[in-house]
C-alpha cells in the first residue's frame, strides 16, 4: 500500500438522497489492513466504490482490484465518508462483511438424481439440507455450479470482469439426458451453451462429472469427455467422481453402486483418452478420483499423473499428495533434528474406510522412524448414512462414539479436519469435540489434511 497517497478528501455528514443505494454493513475490519488505517470500523457501512453501486461480491471484488479508488462509507452514526485510495493493483482492502456474497445464496433449482441432501436423513440442522447453486461461490469457495440457475446478466457480469475460474458440475454433454439427470427442462442446450459463452469469453473453467452406472457411463462419458476437451485450453480439467449414495434413498431414483470391475473399467476409458490428450494437448485434461483407483484396487498413480494436483478439492489426488508429504516431512524433521529418538506411548486414529488402510501404511512408516511409537488405526464405518459412504469427511460423532468405546485408544486419539464444519468444533451430526472427549474419556487433537501435519501431531500426542 502507498500510504502517502490514501486520505479523506471528502468528509460529508448528509444522508443519501433520491434513489436507493443497497449499502454492506462491514462485520470486520483486518488488522494492518486499508481499511483499519481509515478508520473504518464494525458497524460502519459500504455504499459505492468509484461512484458504482456494489450489489454483491461480483462487483465487490472487481472495483476493489483498480489501483485509485474512491470508496464511500456511511458511519454508524450517520456521516458519510468519501476515502481517496491508491494502493497497489489486486491489493485488498481489508473489509469482511455478513454475508461471504454480499447478497443472498442462490438455491439450487435441479433435482438432481444423485443429490447427496436429498439422502440426508431428517432431523439435522437446517443449513445441511440447503442446496446452493450460485456462481458467486464458485470464485470464493470453489463450489462446483450447474449453470441452471446463471442468468445471462451473471453470464455478462463474469466475462466483462473476466472472473476465473468457473466449476462447473456438466455430469453429461447429452442435453436430453443432462435434463433427465437434473430433472430441469432447461438443463440442456440452454445450460450447456453457457459453457461455450465463457470459452468465448476466454473464462477459465474446471469440470465435474458425477458417474451413475448404467446412465452417464460408457458411451455417454466419451461423449461428454470428448465434448468438453473442445473448450480446452480455456476448459482447464475434467474430474470424473462416483456417485455417494446413503441407505435415506426411498423415493429416489435407482442407482447402483460401482464394484471392483466396474472402477477398472472406469479408470480403462480414462486413461484411454488420457494417452490421447497427452499427444495432442500436452495435458491428460480427464483425470479420476482417488476412489476409483481404491475401489479398483489398483496402486494410487505417481505425483506427475495429476499434473499440479488441480482438481485436489475435488479429490482427485488427494492420497498421493498425502503420501508424499509423509515422506517429505519426514526426511526434512530428520534433518533438522526435529524426530524423537525416541516415543514410548501408544496413541489412536480413527478414519473413514477408504482412508484407513492408506493411514496405517503412513503411520507403519512413521514408526519406522520414532523408536517405541505404538498406534492403532481405526476404521470407523458409516451406520449414520450407511455403510457404502466410505470417505471420512461424512463420519458423525455418535458413529465414532459407538464404535471406539471400549477400544485400546492410548494417550491420545487423532482425527481428521474433514470431520468438522469449516472453523468449528462440530461434526454433522451437531456433536463436537468436547462431546466425544467427554464420551471416550480421552483428549482430541484434529489433524490437517497434509502430511506434516500428521506427523506433527504424532510427535507431541
Amino acid at each position: 500500500m502507498k500510504k502517502e497517497s490514501v486520505g479523506i478528501v471528502c468528509l460529508r455528514s448528509f444522508l443519501l438522497q433520491g434513489d436507493y443505494i443497497m449499502e454492506h454493513k462491514i462485520i470486520t475490519v483486518q488488522q494492518g489492513s486499508i481499511a483499519q488505517e481509515l478508520e473504518i470500523e464494525p458497524g460502519d457501512s459500504l455504499l459505492s466504490i468509484n461512484g458504482k453501486e456494489i450489489k454483491d461480491v461480483f462487483d465487490y471484488q472487481y472495483y476493489c482490484n483498480e489501483e485509485y479508488l474512491t470508496v464511500l462509507i456511511r458511519k454508524v452514526c450517520g456521516e458519510e465518508w468519501e476515502l481517496e485510495i491508491e494502493k497497489e493493483y489486486e491489493e485488498d482492502l481489508g473489509l469482511g462483511f455478513g454475508e461471504g456474497l454480499m447478497d443472498n445464496y442462490r438455491s439450487c433449482k435441479n433435482q438432481c438424481i444423485f443429490c447427496f441432501i436429498d439422502q440426508m436423513p431428517p432431523g439435522m440442522r437446517d443449513t445441511l439440507y440447503f442446496k446452493d447453486d450460485d456462481a458467486r461461490l464458485s470464485f470464493l469457495q470453489g463450489n462446483y455450479i450447474t449453470l441452471t440457475n446463471l442468468s445471462k446478466q451473471d453470464l455478462d457480469r463474469i466475462i466483462s470482469y473476466h472472473m476465473s475460474p468457473v466449476n462447473i458440475s456438466v455430469h453429461t454433454t447429452n442435453p436430453n439426458l443432462r435434463c433427465r439427470m437434473l430433472h430441469n427442462r432447461f438443463a440442456g442446450m440452454e445450460a450447456l451453451d453457457k459453457i461455450k459463452r465463457l470459452y468465448q469469453g476466454q473464462i477459465e473453467m474446471n469440470s465435474q462429472i458425477v458417474l451413475c452406472l448404467g446412465i452417464n457411463d460408457g458411451k455417454e462419458l466419451d461423449r461428454s469427455i470428448w465434448d468438453l476437451s473442445r473448450f480446452f485450453p480455456y476448459m482447464k480439467s475434467l474430474s470424473v467422481v462416483p456417485v455417494g449414495l446413503t441407505k435415506y434413498r426411498k423415493g429416489l431414483t435407482k442407482l447402483k453402486k460401482f464394484e471392483k470391475e466396474d472402477a477398472r473399467n472406469v479408470l480403462k476409458q480414462i486413461e484411454n483418452w488420457q494417452e490421447k490428450f497427452l499427444k495432442e494437448l500436452g495435458t491428460r485434461f480427464v483425470h479420476a478420483s482417488d476412489e476409483w483407483f481404491l475401489t479398483a484396487q489398483v496402486p494410487i498413480p505417481t505425483k506427475e499423473y495429476y499434473e499440479g494436483y488441480g482438481q485436489i478439492e475435488n479429490g482427485v489426488g488427494m492420497i498421493r499428495s498425502f503420501e508424499d508429504e509423509v515422506d517429505l516431512a519426514l526426511k526434512k524433521y530428520k534433518e533438522l533434528g526435529y524426530l524423537p529418538k525416541e516415543k514410548k506411548s501408544l496413541i489412536s486414529l480413527a478414519t473413514g474406510v477408504l482412508a484407513a488402510p492408506i493411514l496405517e501404511k503412513q503411520m507403519k512408516k512413521i514408526a519406522c522412524y520414532i523408536h517405541g511409537l505404538s498406534f492403532h488405526v481405526y476404521m470407523i464405518e458409516n451406520e449414520f448414512f450407511g455403510k457404502d459412504i466410505t470417505v471420512a469427511g461424512l463420519l458423525t460423532g455418535q458413529d465414532i462414539i459407538k464404535q471406539l468405546t471400549g477400544k485400546q485408544l492410548g494417550k491420545t486419539l487423532l482425527l481428521p479436519d474433514v470431520l468438522l464444519r469449516s472453523g468449528e468444533q462440530v461434526l454433522l451430526d451437531d456433536l463436537t469435540i468436547q462431546d466425544l472427549e467427554k464420551a471416550l474419556q480421552i483428549p482430541i487433537r484434529i489433524v490437517q489434511s497434509d502430511g506434516e501435519s500428521l506427523l506433527k501431531q504424532v510427535i507431541n500426542a
